[in-house]
């Protein structure tokens, strides 16, 4: 696909108007509103309300090349308008968002902008401090440096546990934090969190590899990871 020098001239709203007219060609054009706001992550919205398109976007896309925002500019019309869309625009963006410059830049705008809302490690039942020292002695020959750790403030049945690498914290959701949950699920979410400080994420051109083969190997040296398996799938 070939990518034209005028949109290295073009204004934020004009390439979104462009866009606009190529999606919906037969379609009123709507005033075109495009805001850089100070997100803590590299997050987009668009809506369209009383005839104006409104398009937020994070200041740290705000250098970002014309080939990048106009990327971004089908991916958000196409998804509000259920157009289908190339996937080399995808691909153009995900290239773009996974460039060590970018990650570096993102991963300082998380720590000084984002804040990590999480209960103390010490549960009602469980204690994530003293689980992770005896996690660390068994799999890592204690050699870990142990991260914050604590519980969610809600009980996400969906994300049981993540690591966030922009504020070193590990957080399991509280629902684990219970007197009918066994002790080998909860310990098994804590250690595949762990692992994640093992293996962090690769990133191969536009691919972000989360779990790579090397992790999921780990994984499974887990005692008793089929039967932890089974308890989570009951939540």
């Amino acid at each position: 696909m070939g990518i034209s020098s005028a949109i290295l001239f073009e204004t934020p709203p004009d390439l979104f108007l462009r866009v606009f007219r190529e999606l919906k060609p037969r379609t009123e054009e709507p005033r075109i509103q495009v805001e850089f706001k100070a997100f803590a992550n590299a997050n987009s919205s668009i809506r369209l309300a009383e005839g104006i398109l409104l398009v937020r976007i994070s200041d740290v896309l705000q250098p970002a090349p014309g080939p990048i925002l106009e990327a971004l500019a089908y991916l958000l019309l196409g998804k509000l308008y259920r157009k289908p869309i190339s996937k080399a625009y995808a691909d153009r963006y995900r290239r773009y968002l996974n460039s060590k410059d970018t990650r570096r830049n993102l991963q300082l705008v998380r720590q000084s902008r984002g804040r990590k809302l999480v209960s103390e490690p010490k549960g009602t039942h469980y204690d994530l401090e003293a689980m992770f020292e005896e996690l660390n002695l068994q799999y890592f020959h204690g050699l870990m440096s142990r991260p914050n750790l604590g519980w969610s403030q809600r009980a996400s049945r969906t994300m049981l546990g993540h690591y966030d690498p922009s504020h070193n914290t590990i957080v399991l959701t509280k629902l684990l934090d219970s007197a009918t949950m066994p002790r080998l699920a909860v310990e098994y979410v804590l250690f595949h969190e762990m692992l994640h400080l093992r293996f962090p994420v690769e990133h191969r051109g536009a691919r972000r590899c989360v779990h790579t083969r090397e992790f999921k190997v780990a994984e499974r040296q887990f005692t008793g990871f089929e039967r932890a398996k089974e308890l989570l799938k009951r939540l």
